[in-house]
C-alpha cells in the first residue's frame, strides 16, 4: 500500500511470472495490475486486478482502509485483468455498491452471472460521484479499447483514473524507461482506436491534470506534457521522431545483407536508423518502431510466389492498426521471379497517406553492383 496523492492509495499487484500478456504479447519484465483506494467520508475502490491475485489485492485494500469499509467499487474497464475479482470483492463487502455504466453491467452479468441489480449504481457520461472532499467525474471512453470503458477525474487531487490509457508493459518492481514499453503497449493493444483516443484526449483537456493513474504501469506525475504529447502523436498517427526503421525477413542471409547495407548507407548520411529482424524479433517491437519513425523500409523475399510469411503478418498488423502518414521504401529479393514489391503495395492500399519511394530495390539472389547502386539511390531519397 502506498499513498500516491492526498487520500488516494495504490493497492495493485505485480505479476512477475507472466511471460505472455493476453496469451500473445511478450512481457519480459512482467505486468502490473493497478487498483486504487480513495479514502474520504465515503471510500471508493477503483477497479480490481487479475484473477490470480485476488487474495493479495483484498489484503491490500484492507490494509489501506485501516478498519473502514468501502462504500463503492468503481469498474472503469471490464477486461478480466481488471475485473476478475469484482465478484469476490462484492462477497467480502456486501454493503458496497458497484459503480459502472450500462455496458459495464451487461458484461458483469456475462462474466459472473449477475448484474448486481440490488446494489448497482449506473452512471452516465459526465455524471459525478461525491465522496466528501474527493469528487469523481466520469468521462466515457468507448473503444479505448473496449466499448464499456470510462475514465474518472478526481477534482480534489486533480487525478485522472485513465483505465488502460497511458498504460505500459512491465511490473512496477522493474524500474525502466516509460516510453518504449508504453509505445509497444499502445500500438499492440490500443493502436487501432486512434480516433477514439483523440476524442478522450479532447474531453480530458477540459480538466487540470496533476496525476495520471493507469491500470498498467507507474503513476505519472512529473512532466505530464511529455506523456500527453506522445499520446496525441500516437493516436493521430503522426511521426514521433525523424529517422528510418528497416524491417526485414531473410531466408539465406542475402536480404539481411541488403538491409544492413542500407542501414550503413543511411547512417553515413547522418540519418537515425533502427533495424528489425521480423523472424527473430517479436512483431510488437517492430510495430512500435514502425509507428515511431516517419519512414520505413520493408525488405523481404519472394516465397511461394508471395510475400515471406513473417513480412506478410507484419504488414497485416500495420494495416489493422491504421498505419498511415509515412514514407515507405521497398527491397525485394527473388532468384527468378521477384514479386514482393508489387504485392506489398497491394496490401498497403487500405492505408491512408502513404508515400512510396521512387527508388526501390530488386535483388536477384544476392547483392551485386546493380542492386547496390539501387540501395544507394534509395538511401539518397530517404535521407532528404
Amino acid at each position: 500500500m502506498k499513498e500516491i496523492s492526498d487520500g488516494i492509495f495504490y493497492v495493485g499487484v505485480d505479476d512477475t511470472h507472466i511471460d505472455l500478456f493476453e496469451g500473445i504479447l511478450p512481457v519480459p519484465n512482467g505486468m502490473a495490475y493497478n487498483s486504487y483506494v480513495i479514502k474520504d467520508e465515503k471510500c471508493a475502490v477503483m477497479d480490481s486486478v487479475d484473477a490470480h491475485f485476488g487474495k493479495e489485492w483484498l489484503q491490500n485494500i484492507e490494509s489501506a482502509l485501516e478498519g473502514s469499509k468501502p462504500d463503492y467499487i468503481v469498474v472503469l474497464h471490464m477486461e478480466p485483468d481488471h475485473s476478475a475479482n469484482v465478484f469476490e470483492f462484492a462477497k467480502k463487502y456486501p454493503e458496497a455498491k458497484v459503480v459502472g455504466n450500462f455496458k459495464t453491467f451487461v458484461m458483469l452479468e456475462e462474466y459472473f452471472g449477475t448484474d448486481f441489480a440490488d446494489r448497482r449504481l449506473v452512471v452516465k457520461d459526465g455524471e459525478k460521484l461525491n465522496l466528501g472532499k474527493h469528487e469523481l467525474t466520469f468521462v466515457f471512453a468507448p473503444m479505448v479499447h473496449w466499448p464499456e470503458v470510462m475514465t474518472a477525474y478526481e477534482s480534489f487531487t486533480k487525478t485522472v483514473f485513465a483505465a488502460d490509457g497511458f498504460g505500459k508493459f512491465g511490473a512496477l518492481c522493474n524500474d525502466e524507461p516509460w516510453d518504449d514499453e508504453a509505445r509497444r503497449y499502445y500500438f499492440a493493444i490500443v493502436g487501432k482506436y486512434g480516433a477514439q483516443v483523440q476524442s478522450l484526449l479532447k474531453k480530458l483537456s477540459a480538466f487540470e491534470i496533476k496525476t495520471i493513474c493507469s491500470l498498467h504501469g507507474p503513476v505519472l506525475k512529473e512532466n505530464l506534457g511529455h506523456y500527453l504529447d506522445l499520446y496525441s502523436k500516437w493516436s493521430s498517427y503522426m511521426l514521433e521522431t525523424d529517422g528510418v526503421f528497416i524491417a526485414y525477413s531473410s531466408v539465406y542471409g542475402h536480404t539481411e545483407a541488403a538491409a544492413q547495407k542500407l542501414a550503413e548507407m543511411l547512417k553515413k548520411r547522418g540519418v537515425k536508423v533502427e533495424i528489425g529482424n521480423l523472424i527473430r524479433c517479436d512483431k510488437t517491437y517492430c510495430i512500435a518502431q514502425a509507428f515511431k519513425y516517419g519512414k520505413i523500409v520493408l525488405a523481404t523475399t519472394t516465397y511461394n510466389a508471395e510475400i515471406f510469411p513473417a513480412m506478410r503478418e507484419f504488414i497485416d498488423c500495420l494495416v489493422e492498426r491504421n498505419f498511415r502518414n509515412r514514407t515507405v521504401g521497398l527491397i525485394e529479393n527473388g532468384s527468378w521471379a521477384p514479386l514482393t514489391n508489387k504485392a506489398i503495395c497491394a496490401k498497403l492500399e487500405k492505408c491512408q497517406n502513404l508515400t512510396f519511394t521512387q527508388n526501390n530495390v530488386t535483388i536477384r539472389s544476392a547483392l551485386n553492383d546493380k542492386s547496390i547502386a539501387q540501395l544507394d539511390a534509395l538511401a539518397d531519397e530517404l535521407s532528404k
